[in-house]
């Protein structure tokens, strides 16, 4: 199965502003390959709030391809079967609205939040925020880079499967009481969680794994 964890950053408050994409492949052996592209938005229009977020300006994007190309290049021949990100609902729907943008099909996968994952496994934690998390697990993140956000998704991707003691990301969500997403063309089936009541496993001890890295 290949996995992949996405994270975008976007121009403006559109969803078909992106402006960077990262992608972080999760190996079975639990390393990681992480990579980021600069995308030049149809509408090169930046607002000041995202700028402040992710540090990205217009004329960091002028000379880069839009998404079409970015997308093509970095998927290539390895078309995910399954793709993670923190907040999904952010960024499968930036991914949805690129599509659209382009007038492309959407492709097919299935796709899980490791926000839904980490609110299972680590309750305790103050938030699930990405920096929360990724700092629990003693993980380096440059937040808003959109290949270090990535990583940081994959790593908990991998901790989660360390911390159950699992090899199966579809399966070790379905146990924590979660429903992987679907994208396919002309529609989707949201990741979404389901109460697993008094039960829900709380374990006491952090994961070992720690990032050493981007690339």
């Amino acid at each position: 199965m290949r996995i992949v964890a996405l994270d975008f950053e976007t121009a403006n408050e559109s969803r078909s502003s992106a402006c960077a994409l990262g992608l972080s492949w999760l190996a079975p052996d639990g390393g990681l390959s992480t990579e980021s592209r600069l995308i030049r938005p149809h509408e090169p229009r930046f607002s000041g709030m995202n700028i402040a977020i992710h540090g990205i300006h217009p004329e960091d994007v002028a000379g880069q391809p839009e998404f079409p190309e970015v997308w093509s290049s970095m998927i290539a021949d390895r078309t995910p079967d399954l793709v993670l990100a923190h907040n999904a609902s952010f960024d499968i729907s930036v991914l949805r609205a690129c599509f659209d943008l382009y007038g492309l099909p959407w492709p097919t996968f299935s796709y899980l939040c490791t926000v839904k994952l980490a609110r299972a496994l680590w309750p305790d934690l103050p938030d699930h925020k990405l920096s929360t998390v990724a700092r629990h697990l003693d993980v380096e993140l440059v937040h808003h880079h959109a290949g270090s956000d990535a990583m940081a998704c994959a790593a908990i991707a991998r901790a989660a499967l360390a911390e159950t003691g699992q090899t199966d990301l579809l399966a070790t969500a379905t146990a924590l009481g979660i429903d992987a997403g679907n994208l396919f063309p002309g529609g989707y089936t949201p990741c979404s969680s389901r109460s697993r009541g008094p039960g829900r496993r709380q374990p006491g001890r952090r994961s070992p794994w720690r990032s050493a890295g981007w690339l």
